[in-house]
């Protein structure tokens, strides 16, 4: 464990581990075996979060207390990290969150990055991903991410990231894009909700829009048209400096600012703070740890 990882943390890092099909054993993942019956699992298959592996879904902003978790999550310090900055605007050498994962102690960091789709589709660039335990995506501009990466094999190999047990985390746009519905992807722009070609995520949580920056740009009821349009979906919005820990359809707030769950355009939303968990498959706050 990092030393001055607060327990509670701690603890929900060993049991999204285990909800993720791998177990947890001195800070290192390692493969778990299902619960099964005669019949098969005990547990059905979830509705909206990923069948393995972990998410980390952040609303932008400082990350400090962020870092810490992720790397745990990850596998520890040792474990492979890959760095994607391609929402950027200019990506020119290492991007500064190769830097801060190295300064917060992880040892294996590495950086992917392109804007061309043919790129994107060849084995040798997605080499990185096949051997990473945990994927970061930065912020920046959502359409940029599409423009790169959406149903190319290194989309492909972010998903293989979390069937083998991994975790793929973002902030900002790197956390929009984990939708399956896409919000401000807009190239125009970051103020239009919903943008025609732009509308599709890479849907590591189905049914759902989600929206960052809460609070420091008065964006509380911005997913509010989008849930009027798409009545079916999920709305999740983030404050700065917060995040979502997500093991199956159970999503864990970390973080200093609230996450608010939407279920329905002219409902109030369900806002819960750091320590709160929800259903992300009832659409209801859940029980603690």
């Amino acid at each position: 464990m990092k030393p001055g990882l607060p327990v509670r943390v701690a603890a929900l890092v060993a049991l999204a581990a285990i909800g993720a099909g791998v177990a947890w054993s001195a800070g290192m993942l390692v493969p778990a075996r299902a619960t099964q019956t005669a019949d098969g699992p005990t547990v059905p298959p979830p509705k909206i979060g990923p069948a393995s592996g972990t998410l980390l879904v952040a609303g932008g902003g400082s990350m400090q207390k962020i870092w810490p978790i992720f790397i745990e999550l990850a596998g520890g310090a040792a474990a492979p990290i890959v760095v994607i900055p391609t929402a950027n605007e200019t990506v020119e050498g290492e991007d500064r969150v190769v830097q801060l994962l190295r300064e917060c102690g992880a040892t294996d960091v590495v950086q992917l990055h392109t804007r061309d789709r043919t790129e994107a589709n060849r084995a040798e660039f997605v080499a990185p991903l096949r051997r990473a335990r945990a994927v970061w995506i930065e912020g920046g501009r959502q359409w940029r991410l599409v423009d790169a990466y959406l149903n190319t094999l290194t989309h492909r190999e972010l998903d293989a990231v979390l069937a083998r047990g991994g975790v793929i985390g973002g902030t900002s746009a790197g956390a929009s894009i984990q939708a399956s519905y896409l919000v401000r992807g807009a190239r125009e722009n970051n103020r239009i909700m919903m943008a025609r070609g732009y509308e599709d995520g890479f849907g590591f949580l189905r049914g759902t829009a989600i929206d960052q920056h809460v609070d420091t740009r008065r964006r509380q009821d911005d997913l509010r048209p989008v849930l009027s349009r798409h009545s079916d979906l999920l709305g999740i919005a983030l404050d700065e400096a917060t995040a979502l820990i997500v093991r199956g359809d159970v999503a864990e707030i970390v973080g200093a600012g609230r996450a608010q769950f939407l279920t329905k355009a002219d409902a109030p939303p369900s806002v819960l703070k750091s320590g709160a968990r929800f259903d992300l498959a009832e659409r209801k706050p859940a029980g603690g740890l």
